[in-house]
């Protein structure tokens, strides 16, 4: 046996129905799609989604999920261990400072600072916001907290 000798079983390949080709194919005319009506014109029948014409589903649903509260404000975290790495000792820590060090983009932003890691250095905070574990930690390491605004 050769591989030009193998054929698919008998049977189990059918031609294609081949529609709108004339009356003596059995399948001209209306090319099965029936006479008149929605269905036999091109383009027709009903677009993915249609109810019936009740409201779909997707039009009923809103547009957009949750609340946004727009008065929002968005703070740029800054843990202490950062401080720690980044800033010798007796070194004020505010928005300018930490752009410079490339902790944060623009000095726009308002900055809270967070309390994780460890801390043995000397610093002046001003900044926003400050959360009360590290400003605890700032003041152990004998530094202090100025709030900004």
């Amino acid at each position: 046996m050769q591989l030009n000798d193998l054929r698919p079983a008998e049977g189990s390949r059918k031609n294609r129905k081949r529609i709108g080709r004339g009356n003596s194919s059995g399948h001209g005319t209306t090319a099965g799609r029936g006479t008149k009506g929605q269905l036999s014109r091109a383009g027709g029948g009903k677009g993915k989604g249609f109810e019936g014409g009740q409201q779909p589903l997707a039009m009923r649903l809103p547009k957009l999920p949750g609340f946004i509260n727009h008065n929002r404000v968005e703070y740029a975290p800054v843990n202490v261990s950062r401080l720690e790495t980044l800033f010798a000792d007796g070194e004020t820590v505010d928005a300018d400072s930490l752009v410079a060090k490339g902790v944060i983009k623009h000095n726009y932003i308002p900055v809270k600072v967070l309390g994780d890691g460890e801390l043995t250095k000397k610093l002046t905070v001003k900044v926003d916001k400050v959360s009360a574990s590290a400003q605890a930690k700032i003041e152990a390491a004998g530094g202090k907290v100025e709030q900004a605004c």
